[in-house]
């Protein structure tokens, strides 16, 4: 069921890059960083306990598959997974290369900015691709 207060669960395919039944993954631009993806759990669920193991097993193999996309296609200095939900209590994970001269390196990025920090953006279409091969083909949504 959509709960219409959360804007995670208003998103639909032709919001993404890649989805299936139980995923949606979203290209997303950082300032200071550059492109980043999300991977929404489509159904309205806070937390990974509240998933089924096979359910937490799909979701996290999305996870991985999208992290070794961006690692390939950014080359960055290392990758970060943060699945936070404090202020959008819906699951999801943020799939976020760091680059040491991005505005925040070693930091968070949603900390305080150390430098100006270079704009690292990816292809969306590249990135596209790479998921479809990795992930196999999209299917039609289920909203």
């Amino acid at each position: 069921m959509t709960d219409t207060r959360c804007p995670l669960c208003d998103l639909d395919e032709k919001d993404g890059l890649w989805a299936n039944e139980d995923c949606l993954v979203v290209l997303a631009q950082a300032a200071g960083v550059g492109t980043i993806c999300r991977v929404v759990w489509r159904d309205h669920v806070r937390e990974m306990s509240d998933l089924a193991p096979t359910e937490r097993r799909a979701f996290m193999g999305t996870v991985f598959a999208v992290e070794a996309v961006l690692r390939q296609q950014a080359r960055p200095a290392k990758m970060n997974l943060a699945s936070l939900g404090n202020l959008v209590p819906h699951l999801h994970w943020h799939v976020i290369p760091r680059y040491e001269d991005d505005a925040y390196f070693p930091d968070a990025i949603w900390g305080a900015a150390r430098r100006p920090g270079a704009q690292h953006l990816l292809n969306e279409d590249l990135v596209r691709a790479a998921l479809y091969e990795a992930l196999g083909q999209s299917r039609k949504s289920r909203l």
